[in-house]
């Protein structure tokens, strides 16, 4: 780790958290596992200070107020610094190579371009709901979201996350209409496969399944789908032959249906093997899960496919999503 650059992150990301999470520490939300990821209103981020006749009304003593200000703002600070620490511990590198790119995503790309409304669906289990993660805001979906809207500060953009924690594609497949067709989504981001690993499922029927899906995405309307295989960590290598017929298998599912794919497998181990990352660096002690940094990392590298493809129809290229090309994420 101490060879490894001091990487600052910028100063909006600390303050955007701390706004967040002070909203978070006056109002305990629910962590549902499938929240929409908007952004917060501006009034809610930024709330007024009570005044002494209003703390009076509601029957709260002034100096208890102040008390609870006090530990109000040191929870913020405190996030804050975790927010900001994501990537100075360790820096968010592109793969060293070997990686694949998702090919272009023209639906989501074009509405972008256009300025029309943007509806992502983030499909799949616990490591889309967030389970590692030390907050909501910290999770994949959420992560991408604001990514995007400071890329795209004018563009109205959804990111709905329809994780849930210990599903595979059976049971996936039991939602698959009313979770991610019926919301007429322009991308789906369809993570896929762990599980199925973990208990030793057939992966030519995970396979299957995932392609029928697809199939019934492609059909429903326009919507760009990207396929996110299992993530490269210690319960999962410990399965290397179930793991490796898994990420192979998803990867031609995707050419052959001509749809993207996210190689997580492949970038992780590339963290791990070729950047000198530690495992512990970003998955939890539990060896499956990712946590705050591994998210992010995430986010970010999925995020930057999804801004280059814009870039791509804006320069008029457009490239068919099954053509990947090897590049230096």
């Amino acid at each position: 780790m101490s060879s490894l650059r001091p990487f600052c992150l910028s100063a909006w990301l600390a303050a955007s958290a701390a706004a967040a999470l002070l909203v978070l520490t006056l109002q305990v939300p629910a962590y549902a596992q499938a929240a929409q990821a908007t952004p917060a209103p501006q009034q809610a981020a930024n709330p007024a200070p009570a005044s002494p006749s209003q703390t009076a009304a509601a029957g709260q003593p002034a100096a208890e107020q102040r008390g609870l200000t006090s530990r109000a703002i040191d929870k913020v600070k405190q996030v804050a610094n975790s927010a900001g620490d994501i990537f100075s511990r360790v820096p968010c590198l592109s793969p060293k190579g070997g990686a694949k790119a998702m090919g272009s995503l023209p639906h989501v790309a074009n509405k972008l371009v256009a300025g029309k409304p943007v509806v992502i669906v983030a499909f799949g289990s616990s490591s889309t709901a967030g389970y590692g993660a030390s907050s909501p805001d910290f999770n994949y979906p959420n992560r991408l979201a604001a990514q995007l809207r400071r890329k795209y500060p004018t563009a109205d953009i959804t990111v709905i996350n329809a994780g849930i924690g210990g599903e595979d594609a059976p049971e996936m497949m039991k939602r698959l209409q009313k979770e991610v067709i019926d919301v007429h989504p322009d991308l789906v981001i369809w993570q896929v496969g762990t599980n199925a690993v973990l208990r030793n499922l057939d992966p030519g029927d995970t396979a299957k399944m995932v392609e029928d899906g697809i199939t019934r995405i492609q059909a429903a309307g326009d919507a760009d789908v990207v396929l996110v295989d299992p993530q490269y960590s210690p319960q999962v290598t410990q399965r290397a032959e179930s793991a490796g017929k898994m990420v192979k298998l998803l990867g031609k599912v995707a050419e052959l249906r001509h749809v993207g794919i996210f190689p997580r497998f492949e970038v992780m181990r590339d963290w791990h093997e070729k950047q000198a990352i530690p495992v512990e660096s970003f998955v939890i002690s539990d060896g499956l899960h990712m946590n705050d940094w591994g998210y992010a990392c995430f986010a970010q590298l999925l995020g930057d496919d999804i801004i280059r493809s814009v870039g791509q129809i804006k320069l008029g290229v457009n490239v068919p999503a099954d053509v990947r090309t090897y590049r230096p994420m």
